[in-house]
């Protein structure tokens, strides 16, 4: 069984509470990160140690929204590898295709019951992300 870090970040403590408890009742080792930032996300991952196996992006936050997060993210040549959900209440397809175009590996839009957003997490721990080819058949999680 192998152990997974979960960087997730949303502005809505209770979506953080939600997810939290999600990721703890998923039988596997996960360690979950969470910030309430997209600045606080970005601290994290370019002051190493720890480097997640996935993020988990809101993109509707104050300050550095998804999106700047992203880019940033994908112009760093040490770290745009780090794989990056794109976890949204949108399904709005303009939206979606900017994530792509931007360079988030999945989509998934957040699910309301808790069975779904378990199945959401589990999902993106068993993708093989560095054997991963994000398109747009594939890029939207639907459950």
């Amino acid at each position: 069984m192998a152990d997974y870090t979960i960087f997730y970040t949303d502005d809505d403590e209770d979506d953080i509470s939600i997810f939290t408890d999600a990721v703890d009742s998923i039988p596997r080792e996960i360690k979950l990160q969470t910030y309430s930032g997209g600045e606080k996300l970005l601290n994290a991952i370019f002051n190493p140690p720890t480097t997640p196996y996935v993020v988990f992006l809101d993109l509707n936050m104050p300050g550095k929204n998804g999106f700047d997060v992203l880019e940033e993210l994908r112009s760093a040549e040490y770290k745009k590898d780090i794989p990056v959900v794109i976890y949204s209440t949108s399904s709005e397809p303009s939206i979606i295709e900017k994530c792509r175009a931007l360079g988030a590996n999945a989509f998934i839009t957040k699910p309301i019951l808790m069975s779904d957003i378990i199945k959401s997490i589990e999902h993106a721990i068993q993708v093989e992300w560095d054997k991963f080819v994000p398109t747009q058949s594939n890029f939207v999680f639907k459950f």
